[in-house]
């Protein structure tokens, strides 16, 4: 953070962007960052907030969400076009005549023009503020979710496990009582189990051993 002050911070007071562009709220004898005061100055919205999909904002719609009217938003655009026609190099004081002396021949006030941009600034500082609620709730919602889901994945690979290891356990078990009723076929003969199971309407003869 720079010791040197920008126009926004010595005028509204709570907000700053320094040189390097960042912002971040001070008090009036201080760059350094100090506890928020735009959680009280954030805009009362009036109406619904609207969305901003893919992350595009339709700024005259937060305006008018805050409470801020076509009017009033053409007031600061007025401002905002004149300034952009001066010259670069242009000093602040000349600028300040200048645009002052448009605005006027315009019958523009100026101090209609610094509330509206004031409400403006802190509509959208409202609108990030409410985004980022929603955007938190919404994160924390998802991992929720996705916990729930981690969990029933892991219950549902259990349940996998349990049943490849039950078929193992059934497989051996049925393999040893095969072994053992085998020893009765055998006292008999193959010859006449082959003929038994031939002339059988119940037993199938097997082609492939089983395994």
């Amino acid at each position: 953070m720079t010791g040197k002050k920008t126009w926004g911070s010595t005028v509204l007071g709570w907000f700053v962007v320094n040189e390097e562009g960042e912002s971040a709220p001070t008090d009036a004898g201080s760059t350094e960052p100090v506890a928020d005061p735009q959680t009280d100055a954030a805009a009362a919205f009036v109406k619904d907030i609207p969305a901003s999909p893919g992350g595009r904002v339709d700024f005259a719609a937060v305006y008018d969400a805050a409470g801020i009217g076509a009017e009033e938003q053409a007031r600061v655009a007025k401002a905002s076009e004149l300034l952009k026609t001066l010259p670069e190099g242009t000093e602040a004081s000349v600028k300040k005549k200048i645009v002052e002396a448009s605005l006027k021949t315009f019958g523009v006030p100026i101090d209609k023009i610094i509330e509206a941009a004031a409400g403006e600034v802190q509509a959208l500082e409202g609108y990030i503020r409410a985004g980022g609620a929603d955007t938190q709730k919404l994160l924390e919602e998802s991992r929720g979710r996705i916990a729930d889901v981690e969990t029933e994945i892991s219950r549902i690979k259990s349940v996998m496990e349990q049943r490849v290891v039950e078929q193992q356990v059934v497989t051996k078990a049925c393999n040893d009582q095969k072994l053992e009723i085998q020893g009765v076929l055998e006292f008999f003969g193959q010859e006449a189990v082959a003929r038994v199971v031939r002339e059988s309407p119940m037993l199938i003869e097997p082609t492939t051993p089983s395994h």
